[in-house]
């Protein structure tokens, strides 16, 4: 008997066993699928980040005339986010069937995609494939989709050319033909401490920071006068400050303040242009405020995430082809990013599409329908029959 899982949902409770939160390393997780591909008679190639503590796992499945171009792309991120501060009913780290669902952290987003494509192997196997599957697995998609780089970059290294790329991510299996690109920054306003009482001593790096989160927030408001696509929930480009710490002491004029802050771009949005108006107010105006109460004053503008949006042409052959496995012919858009713009911006046609409900993940007691595990299994099976 094989010491491997066999079935999707044998697959998804080995997955799920593994504490993947993007502060940890994958690679068990990698070794495990590594492995079994392997038996498979597959060889898979890493790409590791710098910590070599985390690792992407990147395989081709030949087509029959043991043709290893074009072919089409399963992608899928091996990566959770933590469970630190929420309640949940089951352990998230052993997969829970109860009734027609099962929890645990990850099945949703996304390892609920990748059991069903590792159990289909053997299918994929013994049908005749007219072109080559490629499966991608990536590290720390969830802080930044860093790990899909290196795959992209090593595709490229390889002459590989593939043609289409499906990338797994929750949607109900409903087509994503586009979503959003998104920047997060890491803002360092630096002042000058002094004792409360003598302010005109010190440097509020804190009431600084403040002013140039109500620029941002102000600024935030003009986006939903700009460019609109009423196929998302949010139909314009959106911007918001959601993390901040700052000083050290109620009688103290602090000196630093830190804060982070995101923007989610329409596709037809330039990112740049929106940063070069950030970095024009910081320059031109409130540093040289700052700077009048203390000429060593400073504002650092770090960029720590980037992500382009997608926007999938709808005469893209993966596209035709995935609207009509599916019969759905809605167009949906979505505001949060994947690594699918990544894909599409080295010219890899690419659609979003896998089992489960996004509105599952990240929560407490995340969850996967069977049916929807069921869906996809069906899905990928007539998807790869398709010449793209």
């Amino acid at each position: 008997m094989s010491a491997f899982p066999q079935t999707i949902s044998d697959w998804l409770k080995k997955l799920i066993s593994f504490d993947t939160t993007s502060r940890n390393s994958n690679l068990n997780l990698i070794d495990t699928i590594d492995d079994w591909l392997k038996t498979q008679g597959m060889t898979s190639r890493r790409t590791y980040d710098a910590s070599q503590q985390k690792a992407n796992l990147f395989a081709t499945l030949p087509a029959s005339n043991g043709s290893v171009q074009q072919g089409i792309i399963l992608s899928g991120h091996t990566d959770v986010v933590p469970v630190d501060g929420q309640e949940w009913n089951t352990d998230p780290f052993i997969a829970t069937e109860i009734d027609d669902r099962v929890y645990g952290r990850g099945t949703a987003d996304m390892k609920g995609f990748i059991a069903v494509v590792l159990a289909l192997i053997p299918e994929f196997k013994k049908q005749q494939l007219s072109q080559p599957i490629h499966f991608a697995f990536s590290y720390d998609e969830e802080v930044g989709c860093h790990g899909v780089r290196d795959i992209l970059t090593d595709i490229k290294q390889q002459g590989l050319q593939p043609r289409a790329c499906v990338v797994g991510e929750p949607t109900l299996m409903r087509p994503v033909v586009a979503h959003k690109g998104i920047n997060v920054f890491r803002v360092r306003v630096h002042g000058r401490a002094s004792h409360s009482s003598l302010t005109t001593k010190g440097c509020n790096a804190i009431e600084y920071a403040a002013q140039l989160m109500n620029w941002i927030r102000e600024f935030g408001k003009t986006l939903q006068h700009g460019p609109q696509d009423k196929f998302y929930d949010v139909p314009f480009s959106s911007m918001t400050t959601n993390l901040i710490s700052g000083g050290n002491a109620i009688n103290t004029i602090p000196n630093l303040c830190e804060f982070f802050f995101e923007f989610r771009n329409l596709p037809t949005v330039s990112p740049q242009t929106i940063r070069n108006q950030i970095e024009s107010y910081i320059k031109n105006e409130l540093l040289p405020n700052m700077q009048q109460e203390y000429q060593d004053a400073g504002i650092e503008l770090d960029l720590i995430a980037a992500v382009p949006g997608l926007e999938a042409s709808e005469q893209a052959t993966i596209t035709k082809i995935i609207r009509a496995l599916t019969n759905e012919h809605e167009i949906f858009k979505v505001a949060y990013a994947t690594e699918a713009g990544l894909f599409q911006q080295d010219d890899i046609p690419t659609i979003v599409c896998g089992p489960g409900s996004i509105e599952q993940a990240h929560r407490a007691d995340e969850y996967i329908m069977l049916e929807q595990l069921k869906q996809c299994e069906k899905f990928l099976l007539e998807l790869v029959q398709n010449k793209i």
